[in-house]
């Protein structure tokens, strides 16, 4: 997908001796890819001029807050409160179709299919298959869309997309999980809009929040733009 121009300092959302978090815009992969493309950690590295160690991923096509650690001992903290689930992970989702259920949690099987790049819902557990867990809650309306607030509590491949999309509600433009029709950038409607942690040396609660993307009409079209 095509890459966005931007300028690296302005998607600066947090930043100290431990720890920065950038607004991924969409299209930027998170790390390198097959395409060779720059991502959000070497351009991060530039900006930092040293190394990062990535604590999390967000899908290319996705926006929102991604976090980086400054240094090992941070890196090593950040991974341990997502393993013990202390980190709190909340996106906006805009969806053609509204959920049966105006709030709700999921819990699904889901398979990784590498050919495709794909998550697929299954039966239960397996050789292959991790339970998926996530809760939406519906917030709002535009003329033609709906507003989904998401709380992941496991990290899966692709969950969110695949959870919504089982349930018929697929990510606008997410084609490869049933949306009907692509975006022009071939971009999600999936923003990663909050991240709660416990800062790894003062221990103090932090949380980072990430505007959603400027001159968006399908955002903007609910007026909220944190």
């Amino acid at each position: 997908m095509p890459q966005p121009e931007f300028d690296i300092g302005e998607l600066v959302l947090y930043k100290n001796n431990q720890l920065i978090a950038f607004n991924k815009p969409a299209g930027l992969p998170v790390t390198t890819d097959k395409t060779g493309d720059k991502a959000m950690e070497q351009l991060g590295e530039i900006y930092c001029k040293s190394k990062l160690g990535l604590v999390h991923r967000l899908d290319r096509p996705a926006s929102g807050v991604v976090l980086f650690a400054r240094s090992e001992n941070a890196l090593a903290d950040l991974n341990a409160q997502f393993r013990e689930r202390q980190v709190e992970k909340v996106y906006l989702v805009a969806v053609a179709e509204k959920p049966a259920e105006e709030s709700g949690t999921l819990v699904h099987y889901l398979r990784r299919d590498g050919r495709q790049n794909k998550a697929i819902v299954v039966e239960g557990p397996g050789k292959d298959a991790k339970k998926a867990e996530l809760s939406y809650r519906y917030l709002q309306s535009s003329d033609r869309y709906h507003l989904l607030e998401v709380r992941l509590y496991t990290g899966r491949h692709h969950q969110i997309r695949a959870q919504l999309a089982h349930i018929g509600c697929p990510v606008k433009g997410d084609v490869k999980y049933g949306f009907r029709r692509s975006n022009p950038d071939r971009s999600i409607h999936l923003h990663a809009w909050q991240l709660s942690f416990q800062h790894p040396v003062s221990r103090q609660a932090e949380t980072i929040t990430a505007p959603l993307p400027p001159n968006d009409p399908v955002w903007a079209a609910f007026n909220l733009n944190p």
